[in-house]
């Protein structure tokens, strides 16, 4: 008997290292015939994958702007509704060059003023599907999905509108569809863009987040099945021995090394300043008798040169371990992880004592290792962006799934640093309560999630 077919699509790279650097492939193919959808500049073909490329997609011209408009208006409905300002600053400022930005930022904001409820935001969405039915590229869709004959499409992340018209041309054709919700905090931020059959979700906390911001989802439309993200911490074939990771990227043997992990520019627009405070107490403790090295992990999407002159004052310090990403265009989502880059992550965590960042999710990544995070909480002098501010950051709704403000160490003065890392280095006062986070946020065992959603189609297929 033949095996059903799925169908897993990439939308862009954001779902490379998920599904495609995974054991995902490997665990569904015991059972199923399964081919990626690729959208991505990547080749599928390295890895050996069956792969059918997106031939030049292109949505309806007007779909971007109202897809804009649908955020802007879902961010102010849920802000009247819970009578909660934090929404707004999920916000970004609009490009208003040019006379094309401006007329799409007219549209935005009326759709934003007039449509803020959730019979309207529907309504927005219901006409961005028909305007993707009109076009070449849903017919495009149809005529794949007819030839090939997939039982199942799995979405890898829910955020790309060039996603809508092949789930939609899959619907058309009776074929069910499931999307993953790609992030911890994506679902306040209002990046639902497709509809799906199914939506796959890191943890029951989420699944809560999922029912309430979008009440047209019915809760068995939801399953929990966690993520893959964290698999490769668990994979002890990708771990260097020690000798060989510190040889490899120019660290010194005898030195005990914390990690730095940076922001993107949004996030952060300081962080450089941050890293050299930090630097800054180091210098101090190792003047004390320790003997500290700080490894300094950029975010993917920041090549900027920021850092430089910091990375030089303190280069007998600070070592650069850069993410493995290529940059192939000029939107974040253009950048795309290469696979050693899960290799190159998992021993910088093996091999750092503790993580310092500003609101990062490698929080978890440490907790794996039973390794303490400390986070940056205190504004810089000087500030680039007057209206920044550490506070706004933890204001964001994702902060508050934090069990105890005791799962982190809190930095809220540079002159702190260098007692608060002596501490933590220590002793993990954190772990239990960085434990607890964790297991909120996603499911457990963090290393089985791939399996998890494997049933879930499997339950869908065989339902």
């Amino acid at each position: 008997m033949s095996k059903k077919k799925v169908f897993v699509l990439l939308p862009d790279g954001v779902g490379l290292r998920n599904f495609v650097y995974s054991n995902f492939y490997e665990i569904g193919k015991q059972n199923y015939d399964v081919v990626f959808w690729n959208n991505t500049p990547f080749d599928l073909a390295e890895f050996n994958y069956p792969e059918i490329k997106f031939e030049k997609p292109i949505f309806h011209p007007f779909t971007d702007v109202v897809k804009n408009g649908i955020i802007q208006a879902s961010l102010t409905k849920n802000s009247k509704i819970e009578n909660d300002k934090v929404y707004d600053t999920y916000r970004f400022k609009p490009n208003t060059s040019g006379l094309k930005n401006k007329l799409k930022n007219t549209v935005v904001s009326f759709l934003n003023s007039n449509y803020s409820n959730q019979k309207a935001i529907l309504g927005l969405r219901n006409q961005v599907n028909k305007w993707e039915r009109s076009t070449s590229f849903y017919e495009k869709c149809r005529t794949i999905l007819e030839a090939e004959k997939p039982d199942f499409i799995f979405c890898t992340n829910q955020r790309q509108s060039i996603a809508i018209a092949p789930l939609l041309a899959a619907t058309d054709l009776g074929i069910p569809t499931a999307t993953f919700i790609f992030s911890w905090d994506n679902l306040p931020k209002a990046t639902m863009v497709v509809q799906t059959d199914f939506y796959y979700v890191w943890s029951q906390h989420m699944k809560h987040e999922l029912l309430h911001y979008h009440p047209e989802i019915h809760e068995n439309q939801i399953k929990v099945t966690g993520t893959p993200q964290f698999e490769f911490h668990y994979d002890a074939s990708i771990f260097l021995d020690r000798d060989l990771f510190f040889k490899t990227y120019g660290l010194d043997t005898n030195k005990k090394y914390i990690c730095y992990s940076g922001d993107d520019i949004t996030t952060c627009p300081d962080d450089e300043v941050y890293l050299n405070d930090v630097a800054k107490a180091v210098t101090e403790l190792n003047q004390k008798g320790a003997n500290l090295g700080i490894i300094f992990r950029r975010s993917p999407v920041d090549f900027s040169s920021r850092y430089d002159s910091t990375l030089e004052e303190f280069k007998d310090i600070i070592v650069s371990i850069n993410p493995d990403w290529d940059k192939i265009g000029d939107g974040w989502n253009t950048i795309i992880p290469k696979p050693n880059d899960n290799s190159v992550l998992v021993n910088t965590i093996k091999y750092s004592e503790l993580v310092i960042n500003l609101g990062s999710s490698m929080v978890f990544d440490f907790t794996i290792f039973n390794k303490p995070c400390l986070y940056i909480n205190y504004d810089v002098n000087n500030k680039k962006d007057k209206d920044w501010s550490v506070r706004k950051i933890y204001e964001f709704v994702h902060f508050r799934s934090m069990p105890s403000k005791e799962a982190v160490i809190w930095i809220s003065d540079s002159k702190a640093i260098a007692n608060l890392v002596e501490k933590a280095l220590a002793e993990n006062s954190t772990i239990n309560q960085s434990t607890n986070w964790f297991e909120k946020i996603t499911e457990q065992p963090a290393n089985k999630a791939s399996e998890r959603i494997w049933n879930e189609i499997k339950n869908v297929l065989n339902g």
